[in-house]
């Protein structure tokens, strides 16, 4: 759980310094106008001090200087690093971002795409308001598309899919119109940090951690597994504090484990917030970006059945899976009728525009380019990139997590920290940044085992090898900031010489090479 800044400040001990990315924010929140409130030392599960809002920005309501401190916060890390963004050219000692999780692998084909002349149209009705749900025409487009890739047993409904301008405002709305104030959401940790920001900032939700740990129990069990048993103790934690949890908050795949739930898991979960009457948010934005074919991945809107579709909702964008992330595309599909008319009433503030809507049908009905043409090659490309980021962690011997899906490694850097405490990540991590390297540490998604990593590998070669060499050199003791050098000048290292090839063939524009069919 956690605690919302209180009016007089002072840094939490849960708070160790800035987030590294854009997607990764502190969690701190709770009901401005009455929650705050409450006494100063109050603490709860999962939380350090309380902290408290400076009144300095006296320009702010309440809520707006809990805004901004959220920004404050949240932000210092990902403007660190845009004040010296590396450039091949410009800034070749810049600091190399592998902490935000987008797709950077397949700008060429998305061009080529979204340039082609079916997408260059202009009619009356895209300049004009439209219905707030999005026009019927990609409304139809979204529910074919998510019942032929979700794999739906029956067809899925345009009526039942409202189009939002990104996950974000799909969270927000959510957990506005699902949730009173003071309420909460259950979640897996660790978890998307930025969700925390999203439940909270207009909604003034908050959440219930379900902690996961890295330890194997059993055969049958695997790190940071969920299970019931957990769901069960985090929501009797909760109501012990006096804390009314609404709904359970899953990711699949989920980031930054890249963990694939089975339909049987899937169905424990939804049968677990059946029995407690919960609502259910499941985000599957990763769900066309499991590269790996041994792994199976089932959307929850292919179960044959599910145990309370009322408060069922399902959450899918073009961010992640098409590398979309500044168009700003995301669809809610839920059966709830109330549920989907009071999240498009919200689309009054975070619509579409014509254009983009008529894009995004285009493009969504096109399932030739996409099953032919940027799945295939999307997947070699995230496959090479994984393969070249692992083997350079197996060269480190550096343990990890990774399961074939997302753009992420979770990996396990807790013996580089005697202590084991957070605020050796946090001095880790500075270091890391240091040495021109973004990553995402732990804390910042609620891990509580502290010395785990995100290591994000969706990045082009050259910036790729650039920012692991950086990586080692933090860790072998011999830190400097590393250009980029001109291939012809550089030797690869024997112990690169088949991922940093692998690289070179499979991001490469063009026809998939042989290696990438492997």
């Amino acid at each position: 759980m956690f605690a919302l800044p209180q009016k007089n400040f002072r840094a939490p001990t849960t708070c160790l310094g800035p987030t590294c990315t854009q997607d990764m924010d502190r969690s701190h929140g709770d009901d401005l106008e009455g929650e705050c409130s409450r006494k100063l030392d109050q603490k709860l599960p999962g939380v350090g001090d309380p902290v408290m809002l400076s009144s300095d920005t006296s320009y702010l309501s309440s809520r707006g200087r809990m805004i901004k401190w959220f920004w404050d916060l949240a932000e210092e890390g990902y403007r660190t690093y845009h004040m010296d963004e590396y450039d091949e050219d410009k800034n070749p000692s810049g600091i190399i971002n592998l902490g935000t999780s987008e797709n950077k692998l397949c700008f060429d084909l998305l061009s080529r795409r979204l340039s082609q002349s079916d997408m260059q149209w202009v009619e009356p009705s895209l300049l004009q308001y439209p219905d707030w749900r999005g026009h019927l025409f990609l409304r139809e487009e979204v529910a074919k598309f998510l019942t032929f890739y979700c794999k739906s047993p029956v067809p899925l409904r345009p009526e039942n899919v409202v189009v939002l301008n990104g996950g974000a405002s799909l969270f927000s709305a959510l957990a506005t119109v699902l949730c009173e104030v003071g309420e909460a959401f259950l979640i897996p940790t660790p978890y998307y940090g930025a969700i925390t920001q999203h439940v909270c900032l207009y909604g003034n939700v908050r959440l219930a951690y379900v902690y996961l740990d890295s330890e194997v129990t059993g055969l049958d069990t695997r790190p940071f597994q969920l299970t019931v048993e957990k769901l069960e103790t985090a929501l009797r934690e909760a109501y012990s504090e006096g804390v009314r949890v609404k709904g359970l908050i899953l990711i699949n795949p989920q980031n930054p484990l890249g963990d694939v739930y089975s339909t049987e898991e899937l169905q424990e979960y939804l049968v677990f917030a059946k029995r407690h009457k919960l609502h259910v948010i499941v985000d599957e934005v990763y769900m066309l970006s499991v590269f790996e074919e041994s792994v199976g991945y089932h959307s929850v809107l292919s179960l044959e059945r599910l145990p309370d579709p009322q408060r069922t909702h399902v959450m899918w964008a073009t961010s992640k899976d098409f590398g979309m992330s500044g168009l700003r595309f995301a669809t809610l599909y839920t059966e709830n009728k109330d549920v989907a008319t009071a999240v498009a009433s919200l689309c009054r503030y975070h619509g579409l525009s014509g254009l983009v809507q008529y894009q995004m049908a285009q493009l969504l009905r096109d399932r030739d380019w996409i099953n032919q043409v940027y799945l295939p090659e999307n997947h070699a490309r995230l496959k090479a990139a994984h393969t070249y980021v692992s083997e350079e962690l197996r060269a480190l011997g550096i343990p990890f997590l990774s399961r074939g899906a997302g753009f992420f490694i979770w990996v396990d850097l807790r013996k580089y920290l005697p202590k084991g405490t957070f605020e050796e990540e946090m001095l880790l991590w500075r270091r890391f940044l240091d040495n021109k390297v973004l990553l995402s540490f732990g804390k910042a998604f609620e891990c509580k085992e502290p010395g785990w990593f995100r290591f994000v590998f969706s990045d082009q070669a050259h910036r790729l090898r650039l920012g692991m060499q950086r990586v080692r050199q933090v860790l072998t003791g011999k830190s400097q900031v590393a250009e980029d050098p001109h291939p012809s000048q550089t030797q690869k290292p024997s112990d690169q010489c088949s991922s940093a090839e692998l690289l070179k063939l499979c991001f490469s524009p063009g026809p998939p090479s042989p290696i990438k069919q492997n």
